[in-house]
């Protein structure tokens, strides 16, 4: 890139989308190629917090809470399903005037970037998927669970599912996997568990859990999508992930041959106990693919 890095502070703000209004973080100046943070389970843009500084350098960058997480809100009765929160992404990258960018997807955030680039492909510059699952081979038996819950969501088995709100499940996903849990900052994972733990906020991540399955359904298509439009992708990986194998971003070369996969000694959450490492093959790959 011929534009010399510059340190850019963190901007608070909020989009107005609808009735929805979407809280987000940015750095970084407009106009220099922009990368779009989508977090996961059960956490928000904060997750992004020493990644932001590392990208806004060289990269505009842009990290929304989906509705239901963080700091993100949105009226009574809206439809928490993966294709409204897709849409809703996609409404937000509209008010903001964000044009073109890259996807950064983490967990939930690659069902919520693949429906964005299934939408608006042109949109899609280059796919950065860390632990963000897009093949079978991916779901490791952790699933067992909840694919029992998606062929039976019986009371019995919704009930099942409650105790991944609890701190202890919680800081278990922050920790599983990591070379050295002490690099795991507690406030990460006790804040997931404070604002999972809002009046109303289980029945909502209940039904998200149900409606993972469409995800899988749109595997095929996202497939097809990928041989089509053959994007640059990386796919770094925490090896260590108990939902997400090495598989499912070894399977992405299968779709994108060209795709550059690398593999970290850490778990679903890597970019706390790797995010330096992270940051510079995104750095590395970034630079070589956007201009």
């Amino acid at each position: 890139m011929s534009l010399e890095p510059v340190r850019s502070e963190i901007s608070l703000r909020r989009a107005e989308v609808g009735d929805v209004s979407i809280f987000y973080r940015e750095a970084g100046g407009r106009e220099r190629p922009t990368i779009l943070l989508l977090h996961g389970f059960p956490t928000s843009s904060h997750q992004f917090r020493d990644l932001i500084p590392r990208l806004s350098e060289r990269y505009h960058v842009v990290a929304p809470d989906l509705p239901g997480f963080g700091f993100t809100t949105a009226p009574k009765g809206f439809d928490y399903s993966f294709a409204s929160l897709a849409k809703a992404m996609e409404a937000f990258t509209d008010a903001i005037g964000l044009q073109r960018y890259a996807i950064y997807i983490f967990d939930y955030g690659a069902p919520v970037g693949l429906r964005l680039a299934l939408a608006r492909p042109g949109a899609i510059s280059a796919i950065i998927t860390q632990n963000g699952n897009a093949y079978e081979e991916g779901l490791s038996d952790g699933w067992a669970r909840t694919k029992a819950f998606w062929a039976d969501p019986s009371p019995m088995n919704r009930e099942a599912m409650r105790d991944m709100f609890s701190l202890e499940s919680i800081r278990w996903q922050y920790t599983h996997g990591a070379p050295d849990e002490t690099q795991v900052a507690p406030e990460a994972y006790w804040l997931d568990y404070v604002l999972a733990s809002r009046p109303g906020n289980d029945d909502i991540q209940l039904g998200l859990i149900a409606d993972y399955a469409s995800n899988v359904a749109l595997y095929p298509r996202i497939h097809a999508y990928l041989r089509q439009w053959r994007p640059p992708l990386l796919a770094v990986w925490g090896a260590n992930d108990p939902f997400f194998l090495p598989a499912g971003a070894e399977a992405f070369r299968r779709d994108v041959p060209d795709a550059e996969v690398r593999f970290l000694g850490a778990g679903h959450f890597a970019l706390e106990t790797h995010g330096r490492e992270i940051a510079d093959h995104m750095r590395d790959f970034l630079d070589r693919h956007l201009t």
